[in-house]
């Protein structure tokens, strides 16, 4: 589950733009992502030519395998002509091109071209992205092309007074086969969000989301499988301690506790440190921990 889309409930209570698909229980998934880093050193930079041209750097390295990776990207926006052009390259030696028009030909509605390619192999792919969102409605379609025959992806969420209902499916016309059907049921009021999902009618999961305050965020899931006993949950949290720092923690039903630090050294210039203790075997060892650094300039 993977677009962006703004969403909300507005003062009065009437709903604006849903999120998308891919951003239901966004806030719950959030803090149990965001300002974690295990096994990870890594390091990101953000710079801005004069021209406009925006610049994304970030290189990390496994600490328990050794591996080295990196990427670069390139952004550039013709904000007049709701155009936008982004080049990406990784280690993995995969070029990735995509061209952004929003605004454009209809207002809410935004047309994505993504091709990869791979030099050496040769491998190239193309996907096609189409989102329409307006009051109380955000609509998706994506197709892959493929030669033996596109899949096809939509998604579409319905949202009225703060109850949100979506539906995502994937469709491969060459096997003429649903791969992919997936519910959402939720609900979102200023600092309270309830969401819940059925995927393929087997997976079944649920979060919520509560703002307690300016300075603590609590989330709770619930995940489980149909013909299985593994039920998943885990809880999260977040305390704000002031305008430049914050610190995070979550614990799962497998006593894997993870301990996340979050501070602005000064404008521009980010470190989190992180740590994941597994609280069954803990004088075993292989405890993890990490660190990144975000520099904007």
């Amino acid at each position: 589950m993977q677009s962006a889309a703004a969403g909300g409930i507005e003062a009065a209570g009437r709903m604006s733009v849903p999120p998308s698909y891919a951003d239901l229980g966004k806030s719950s998934r959030d803090l149990f992502t965001k300002g974690y880093g295990f096994g990870l050193v890594k390091l990101e930079l953000k710079t801005k030519s004069s021209s406009g041209v925006e610049f994304t750097t970030s290189g990390s390295s496994n600490t328990d395998t050794g591996k080295a990776t990196g990427s670069l990207e390139t952004k550039y926006k013709l904000k007049e002509y709701g155009l936008t052009f982004t080049e990406k390259w990784n280690t993995d030696n995969v070029l990735a091109s995509e061209i952004t028009i929003e605004d454009q030909l209809a207002k809410g509605l935004k047309l994505t071209f993504d091709t990869t390619f791979v030099p050496n192999t040769g491998k190239k792919s193309g996907k096609l992205k189409t989102a329409y969102k307006r009051d109380y409605v955000n609509l998706g379609c994506d197709v892959d092309f493929d030669f033996a025959g596109p899949t096809i992806h939509s998604m579409a969420v319905l949202g009225y007074e703060g109850w949100l209902v979506g539906h995502q499916m994937a469709f491969d016309t060459a096997k003429s086969k649903l791969v992919q059907n997936n519910f959402s049921l939720g609900y979102k009021a200023g600092d309270f969000q309830l969401h819940t999902h059925v995927n393929d009618g087997a997976e079944f999961g649920g979060s919520i989301y509560q703002k307690v305050n300016d300075k603590v965020e609590t989330a709770v899931n619930l995940a489980w499988t149909a013909g299985s006993n593994n039920t998943r949950f885990g809880i999260a949290a977040k305390y704000q301690i002031d305008s430049d720092t914050f610190v995070s923690a979550k614990v799962n039903n497998s006593s894997l506790i993870g301990l996340g630090y979050t501070h602005t050294l000064r404008p521009g210039v980010k470190l989190t440190l992180s740590g994941l203790i597994d609280g069954k075997n803990f004088h075993a060892g292989g405890h993890k921990v990490g660190m990144g650094f975000e520099l904007e300039a």
